[in-house]
């Protein structure tokens, strides 16, 4: 019995200590290996750069008639016109209302018979001399002074084209409307004198543009010569101000040999060349890094980046002229 009470116990303890929990293994971390990095890096160059502007121009008339009433005549009967008919001189374009001034013609037109009348009657007793003669030719003549202001207004009523044109502009006014004097209401261009002409968005745009610079122009994928003939510091003041902020922003170029098929419409691709050098050290614009007026580049040096300051030139769409700080050949990082 008391070998099987020790056997029991001996039993009794191994069992125990196979329900206590097993310790769990320290685990380690696996080794991650970091990520290296992935550089953009382009060397530079000696190239040649040049800042140009480029953009599509469009051929205007270089003798443009405005044309509108020079007094309040009414309302408006009718624009007689539409964009791109061709008008000769002496044609009507727009007219207004003349109903109560055909009235007052025909009314001044009868009192000047019944004057007549009365003179004829006053003459034939009296001499050439005698007072109320006189008066009835004043009569005469006061009442012939009414009726031609009464036809020049009836002239007035109408525009009427100085010179042969196309019609280039219509206002949208509709008939019924008061006509205000003084307010554009057709415009007359001449399609023998053209000029190509480009708007840029500010007068920004066209900083270093100077007249005779020359321009390439392209029409439909042929190659013309053109000179810049006008820019915003070269044109004259104007009391208009919507003319006066188109010409702050636009330049006028001549061309030479234009094709028969360019006229009033056509558009144009055009190149100016404002700034050009040759054999110059040349990075890409995302290569240089700009920070508190510093103009610096990100070098790799071995394995590692370096920052050097440099000195820019020529700044054009997609590079830019380095002059001091590195040379062809070193390695500059992109700033992506």
């Amino acid at each position: 019995m008391l070998l099987f009470a020790a056997v029991g116990i001996i039993t009794g303890t191994l069992s125990g200590c196979s329900l206590l929990p097993v310790e769990e293994e320290d685990l380690q971390p696996p080794l991650v290996q970091p990520v290296k990095e992935t550089l953009n890096v382009i060397e530079a160059k000696r190239s040649t750069i040049a800042k140009q502007i480029t953009g599509v121009a469009t051929f205007v008339s270089d003798k443009t008639n405005y044309m509108y009433f020079k007094t309040s005549a009414g309302k408006l009967i009718s624009i007689d016109v539409k964009l791109g008919d061709k008008v000769k001189a002496g044609d009507v374009v727009a007219s207004t209302e003349t109903s109560e001034l055909e009235t007052k013609i025909r009314m001044q037109e009868i009192a000047i018979e019944k004057v007549k009348i009365s003179f004829m009657q006053e003459i034939a007793g009296k001499g050439a001399d005698d007072p109320a003669v006189r008066l009835k030719i004043l009569d005469m003549e006061s009442a012939q002074i009414q009726l031609q202001a009464l036809h020049t207004q009836v002239a007035n009523s109408r525009l009427v084209a100085l010179a042969d044109g196309i019609v280039t502009f219509v206002d949208p006014i509709k008939p019924g409307e008061d006509v205000a004097a003084y307010k554009q209401l057709v415009t007359l261009s001449d399609p023998s004198q053209i000029k190509l002409v480009y708007t840029a968005s500010s007068q920004n745009d066209l900083v270093g543009v100077e007249i005779n610079m020359d321009v390439a122009v392209k029409i439909k994928d042929k190659m013309y010569g053109g000179k810049v003939v006008q820019t915003p510091m070269s044109v004259p003041p104007s009391d208009n101000k919507t003319v006066q902020d188109k010409n702050n922003k636009s330049l006028v170029i001549d061309v030479q040999g234009l094709p028969p098929e360019a006229s009033i419409g056509t558009q144009a691709d055009i190149t100016v060349v404002t700034e050009k050098r040759d054999n110059v050290v040349v990075i890409p614009r995302a290569g240089l890094r700009s920070y508190m007026g510093r103009d610096y580049v990100q070098v790799l040096d071995g394995e590692s980046r370096k920052e050097i300051d440099v000195e820019k030139g020529i700044v054009a769409a997609t590079e830019v002229e380095i002059r001091k700080g590195i040379s062809d050949g070193q390695k500059i990082i992109m700033n992506n």
